[in-house]
């Protein structure tokens, strides 16, 4: 018997049929305690601290926010089940992207802004998720253009992440956004617009 032989079984000896098993605490709170209208506020707090610019709505003036927001030549990108009352005020260019006829990453790149909603979105983490969903579209719709305005409903925020991923589907596609895309180099030089939209404008709808 060689050496790495007498250690490994020496290992084999001490630990019998097995590890014991250890049982990990999950102590981490579940379900959040915060009312509906702290959540948003919560919210739009981190969004900020990210640098995205946040906006509030009614459902009523909602199409003329978005319409300030929005370029105002375009093109702008929407997946093809945006709502119809989105752009209700919006006279630029608008581009659809569908599955009979998705655009390239070179429309994209050109494409001045993109608008989705959103499948949830996190209070306490500020974040923002996406699962391909209704008025969300593919992913690369998110990721190429510079310039991503984002329509939240207030109904459709959580206090904590274990509550998000309650309201997901493990299958979907996820993309998570935690305000404008940016890193940092050895020296915490920030650099934004390196894996995604350089801006982030968010409207949280009443």
């Amino acid at each position: 018997m060689n050496a790495r032989e007498e250690v490994l079984a020496r290992l084999r000896s001490a630990l019998g049929d097995g590890p014991a098993e250890v049982a990990v605490p999950r102590a981490y709170r579940r379900t959040g305690t915060c009312d509906p209208d702290r959540l948003a506020e919560l919210l739009a707090d981190r969004l900020v601290d990210y640098r995205a610019g946040v906006h509030w709505s009614s459902q009523d003036g909602l199409a003329e926010t978005l319409s300030a927001l929005l370029p105002a030549e375009g093109p702008l990108v929407v997946p093809p089940d945006v709502p119809d009352r989105w752009l209700a005020a919006y006279d630029g260019q608008v581009l659809v992207d569908s599955d009979d006829a998705p655009l390239g990453t070179g429309t994209l790149d050109g494409a001045a802004s993109v608008l989705t909603g959103c499948a949830t979105a996190i209070a306490q983490t500020g974040t923002l998720v996406l699962d391909g969903g209704t008025a969300q579209g593919r992913r690369l719709l998110t990721l190429i253009p510079d310039h991503h305005v984002c329509v939240v409903p207030v109904t459709d925020i959580v206090d904590t992440v274990p509550e998000g991923l309650q309201r997901l589907a493990p299958t979907r596609p996820l993309t998570l956004i935690s305000g404008p895309s940016a890193t940092s180099d050895i020296e915490l030089s920030r650099v934004e617009g390196v894996h995604g939209p350089r801006r982030l404008d968010v409207v949280l709808v009443r």
